[in-house]
């Protein structure tokens, strides 16, 4: 992969799908431009060998008795990232890869040399960081996350873009369907490694949001046919729609609601949070056949997204960091009393 800087004689504008609702944000914020660099496949793509992660992994090892590494989570790179933001055939460059099906494939393989790394310094539980893939395709109990590719397939905005994109070589459903097929495989793993998902629309500079769109679109597919254990998902406001979506979540799955904001300093009502986590559960307990209570047992509460999940941050100061955290604690507290 190559960096390649948009303003010393690189790419133009061309190469991003200006609908992509992180590149359409910044087309229609005050600096009106494209990301200043992209990344792009220059020749064949293979793992170095060196795991990017592992140092953190490690780091983390030293501050937990061996017992617990376990339960250390690891946040690790959506694998569509420097995919769906280009436009078909742009994520490399001519006379690199033929089609979309090799640049997956190598893809895939570099993810799984670095999962198997990670997997054999003990590493047990991971969470893919992928707002794209939420805003692409649909206009303790405590959990912390932070990510859009499988999302953006919710935005209506994006569907039309899409449509009306004549360089596409398939339709939006056919691109989700691709997508889930490539996760898939760059997720293949041991049982006893957990993998999340994390989606959600964006969290960008002074906590902007990249798109909007329920996950009622992807609901099916999503749940049912990408291999992970648990999503992370986006429910702090209404533009993440409604809890419907849930009743197609499998019985041997997990959803960790993100409740809480993590945009804005101003606390959410307890009282308020503690009853969505119960609607939630009676969705997924119509779903699955099951009653509320067994389906709170799949269910964790958490912030929406991460606190710092751009370089800027968001307007929050570490004291309303730690009020929303507490908050979270208080939910879980009261909805599953005595449980971690």
């Amino acid at each position: 992969m190559e960096e390649v800087n948009m303003r010393e004689g690189g790419y133009d504008q061309s190469i991003f799908r200006a609908y992509a609702p992180d590149v359409s944000s910044l087309l229609r914020s005050h600096a009106k431009t494209i990301p200043n660099s992209v990344t792009v496949a220059t020749g064949k793509i293979k793992h170095t060998g060196k795991s990017s992660f592992l140092p953190e992994f490690e780091y983390l090892k030293t501050l937990l008795p061996e017992s617990e590494w376990k339960n250390i989570k690891l946040t690790l790179t959506s694998p569509s990232w420097y995919h769906f933001r280009y436009g078909p055939k742009k994520a490399y460059v001519n006379g690199v890869y033929e089609n979309d099906g090799e640049y997956f494939k190598d893809v895939a393989a570099a993810y799984q040399t670095e999962l198997k790394i990670l997997y054999d310094a003990g590493l047990r539980n991971g969470q893919v960081d992928d707002p794209n893939l939420a805003c692409k395709f649909v206009n303790a109990r405590i959990h912390s996350s932070n990510s859009l590719t499988i999302l953006d397939f919710c935005s209506e905005a994006m569907l039309e873009g899409w449509k009306n994109d004549k360089e596409n070589f398939q339709t939006a459903d056919e691109q989700l369907q691709a997508y889930i097929k490539f996760y898939n495989d760059c997720l293949k793993r041991p049982d006893d490694f957990h993998m999340g998902i994390h989606l959600c629309r964006g969290n960008y500079i002074d906590g902007k949001h990249f798109s909007e769109g329920a996950y009622d679109r992807i609901a099916a597919k999503l749940f049912n046919d990408l291999n992970v254990s648990t999503y992370y998902l986006e429910y702090d406001t209404p533009r993440a729609g409604g809890f419907e979506p849930l009743k197609h979540l499998p019985k041997n799955k997990n959803v960790v609601l993100g409740v809480v904001t993590s945009k804005f300093p101003k606390l959410e009502d307890q009282k308020e949070m503690v009853e969505r986590v119960y609607k939630a559960a009676d969705y997924v307990a119509e779903g699955s056949g099951q009653s509320r209570e067994e389906a709170l047992q799949r269910l964790c509460v958490s912030p929406q997204c991460g606190f710092a999940s751009h370089a800027e941050g968001n307007p929050l100061g570490y004291e309303d960091m730690k009020k929303k955290l507490q908050l979270v604690r208080s939910i879980a507290d009261e909805v599953w009393p005595g449980q971690l």
